[in-house]
Formats: structure tokens, C-alpha cells, sequence
């Protein structure tokens, strides 16, 4: 399956059963989340903190 056949399957699935797509602000905010928890682990398992 190609990238642009699972990008329409998904959007096929958002606008059967989804409610609607994220805002620009929402999605940011999600990833900043999910990168700030990768980094405490990052920095607890590598670096100078510790759990």
C-alpha cells in the first residue's frame, strides 16, 4: 500500500465514523506533549537525571 492510499483510507475513515479533523493549534499541542515525554525518558535513561 502506498502512503497516499492510507492517507485516503484514513480519511475515508475520519468522515464515515470521525467526528472531525483536529485544529492546527490541537495537533501542535499533542505533539509537544508526546515529544516532552519522549525527552523525560530520553533524559533520565541518558543523561544526567535519574527515575
Amino acid at each position: 500500500m502506498r502512503l497516499q492510499e492510507a492517507q485516503q483510507l484514513v480519511d475515508d475513515w475520519i468522515r464515515t465514523y470521525g467526528v472531525r479533523y483536529f485544529s492546527e493549534l490541537t495537533n501542535m499541542a499533542i505533539l509537544t506533549e508526546e515529544v516532552g515525554e519522549l525527552a523525560r525518558i530520553m533524559a533520565r535513561t541518558y543523561g544526567d537525571q535519574s527515575f
